[in-house]
């Protein structure tokens, strides 16, 4: 590992032969942040986005002919959707890229374990906001065929659901209205209903499939990613298992070690400060001239 001493640290005295200490800052690590929060306002602005959709779908749900402006407004904020997410998941992505070369460079675990945590939950809130504005699209467009499928009723004309999305998938409504007589004000308002509700719904669905594969693979790094933090969230707690278990164990092997240590002490021997007296009660005895460990008996 290469020394980053010199590189952090610049030392020089003064004429008082004090010490300053220069701390280089870390700047690659702040453009990281600064990188972060720029994703963090996008996915913000996005969120924004999302909520001034809702707000133009319900408004375009409640009028038989919705002004332009309003279609004119959710074409841009999709516009604008797409645009900024596309952005988001190109710095996701390089993000993403750039930890197989810090794994074998020189930057520290600790700023990479930092950048991976940073990316995962970048990544949790985009794929979050992504799936709440799909759903929006999701209902307005199943909201809009109900509509249709009402005005087709007014025209005297009973469709199915599979019958109303084969019209939808065809892209031609008029295999359904072609034998419809508009001889009245109520049919021909039905007709025009029927499709602008018709090209509304052809203009979501060419929206949805843009965002479906970046909406996909976003949500599957997502899912492998939640993957890798339950590994490691059931590592450590394995690991805080093994403590435990290997603490109890060390608590036992001390209790046994007392234990047997107390056992295995002689008995009957009392000790004084520097004087080694045998127990009355012990059978042995000393010969040989006597015991030189105990004190010369005086007559």
């Amino acid at each position: 590992m290469r020394d980053r001493l010199p590189d952090l640290t610049a030392c020089r005295k003064n004429d008082d032969g004090d010490t300053t200490v220069v701390v280089e800052k870390d700047h690659f690590m702040d453009d990281f942040f600064h990188q972060v929060e720029e994703i963090r306002t996008s996915i913000a602005k996005i969120a924004q986005y999302v909520e001034d959709v809702k707000k133009n779908h319900s408004i375009i749900l409640s009028a038989p002919n919705p002004e332009g402006k309003i279609k004119e407004e959710l074409e841009d904020l999709n516009k604008e959707i797409k645009k900024t997410a596309n952005k988001i998941r190109a710095k996701l992505k390089s993000i993403e890229q750039s930890f197989d070369q810090d794994e074998g460079g020189h930057r520290t675990s600790v700023d990479l374990r930092i950048r991976r945590t940073q990316h995962s939950v970048l990544s949790r809130k985009f794929v979050e906001v992504m799936t709440e504005y799909n759903e929006a699209q999701t209902l307005f467009r199943e909201r809009s065929k109900g509509r249709i499928q009402r005005q087709l009723e007014i025209t005297g004309k009973t469709t199915t659901d599979d019958e109303l999305e084969e019209m939808l998938e065809s892209g031609n409504p008029s295999i359904f209205t072609s034998d419809i007589i508009s001889d009245s004000q109520i049919t021909r308002q039905a007709l025009n209903e029927i499709e602008s509700r018709h090209k509304d719904i052809m203009k979501l669905e060419t929206s949805i499939r843009e965002l479906h594969e970046m909406f996909m693979d976003m949500a599957m790094f997502v899912e492998t990613q939640g993957e890798m933090i339950n590994n490691i969230e059931k590592n450590v707690m394995n690991a805080a298992d093994y403590v435990e278990h290997a603490k109890e164990e060390t608590k036992k092997a001390i209790k046994y070690h007392s234990k047997a240590r107390r056992q295995s002490l002689p008995r009957g021997r009392h000790w004084t400060a520097g004087t080694l007296r045998r127990s009355p009660s012990s059978p042995q005895s000393c010969s040989m001239g006597g015991c030189p460990l105990l004190p010369e008996q005086t007559g």
